[in-house]
């Protein structure tokens, strides 16, 4: 018996000093691949991350690989399906199929739809999706068909072609949401923005020339650079058969308003904002409004509190795509260390803002 015992205590003390038992332990999904384990009361194997109870460790194996777990006669666990591709793997494959479907599809399928031809319950369908994706199945459906309208618009024989070519069963349903989708009516911005006016000036600050634009909904851009006529032809590349309005008296006062904002944060900027973008980019800003003045925060940060921790990515791009400088502050995201990443308008621009806000 004390023989049996001794055997027992080594095989336990075996197993907690392998390296391999820590990452079982903590469930490490980062060690998924790099080795299995095995459990000899229940005859199975598993990943590293397996959700199931945790084993005694004197019962515990470790195997490099999954064929050396099978020939040393274990079966897969069919809980965390060690035999099968990670879970991110299939949960990807499985949203990238549902995103074929919605694609394909002339009218959005229901979720109870999608989730059935994935193989996945409704509840647990949204939510991998959101997580992969970064938008729930319906946002990334209104996205595509809005992408779809954009480009039907400057193709199709009537608007009306395009808004069905796109997806949708009625023009009402896509005209109630035609502004935020577009920025403007499907006729105007199939001319191009041809009835569209945007008023805009470029004035100076501490940090070079500043473009400040604003359309009949609110300021639609906010430019820095060094070169104030590059400014004005991005605004023309943005809105190329638009009315640009310049150098009106009135509109001075509100460059001199964001001029003051940036020099001196503390006052704030309350000002209506025409902010155009995919679902996706408008959570992120709004995540972005709501870091307050002086404080920062990661871009895995921000994935997260927008409910899409796996979306760091396209946080990332969802920042760069900001046209509305210290309105949208993405200057308050810095790296996962603290230390500044990229910025549209510049690095040094990025430290001088936030170092404005550290004392305000």
């Amino acid at each position: 018996m004390i023989a049996v015992d001794d055997m027992v205590a080594a095989a336990r003390t075996a197993t907690e000093q392998d390296w391999r038992w820590a990452s079982v332990v903590a469930r490490d999904r980062a060690a998924d691949g790099k080795f299995f384990y095995s459990v000899q009361t229940t005859g199975v194997y598993c990943r590293p991350s397996c959700a199931a109870r945790l084993a005694r460790p004197e019962n515990v194996r470790f195997h490099p690989t999954r064929a050396e777990a099978e020939r040393a006669g274990f079966r897969p666990c069919r809980r965390c399906k060690p035999d099968q591709p990670p879970p991110a793997e299939r949960h990807a494959a499985k949203v990238a199929e549902a995103c074929r479907l919605i694609e394909a599809a002339d009218e959005l399928p229901s979720l109870g739809e999608l989730a059935r031809a994935v193989g996945l319950s409704p509840h647990h369908f949204h939510r991998v999706f959101k997580a992969v994706a970064g938008v729930t199945p319906k946002a990334y459906a209104t996205a595509r068909r809005a992408e779809r309208v954009r480009a039907g618009l400057t193709r199709s024989g009537t608007v009306t072609e395009a808004i069905y070519d796109a997806g949708f069963n009625s023009n009402g349903r896509f005209y109630a949401t035609s502004s935020k989708v577009l920025g403007m009516t499907p006729t105007d911005y199939r001319a191009g923005g041809t009835n569209a006016e945007i008023r805009f000036a470029v004035g100076e600050c501490s940090l070079g020339s500043i473009l400040v634009a604003k359309s009949q909904r609110g300021i639609c851009a906010i430019l820095l650079g060094d070169d104030p006529d590059a400014l004005v032809r991005d605004l023309q590349d943005r809105f190329p058969r638009a009315t640009l309005i310049g150098g009106e008296a009135e509109f001075e006062h509100l460059v001199a308003e964001v001029v003051g904002f940036v020099e001196a944060p503390r006052h704030g900027l309350d000002l209506p904002l025409d902010v155009r973008g995919t679902a996706f980019q408008r959570r992120v800003w709004r995540a972005l409004q709501e870091i307050p003045s002086g404080e920062t925060a990661s871009y895995t940060d921000l994935a997260k509190r927008i409910g899409s921790p796996k979306a760091v990515r396209a946080v990332a791009l969802a920042c760069a795509s900001n046209r509305l400088a210290v309105a949208i502050p993405c200057h308050r995201v810095v790296r996962h260390d603290g230390a500044l990443s990229g910025y549209r308008w510049g690095v040094e621009r990025k430290r001088a803002l936030l170092d404005r806000e550290a004392v305000a």
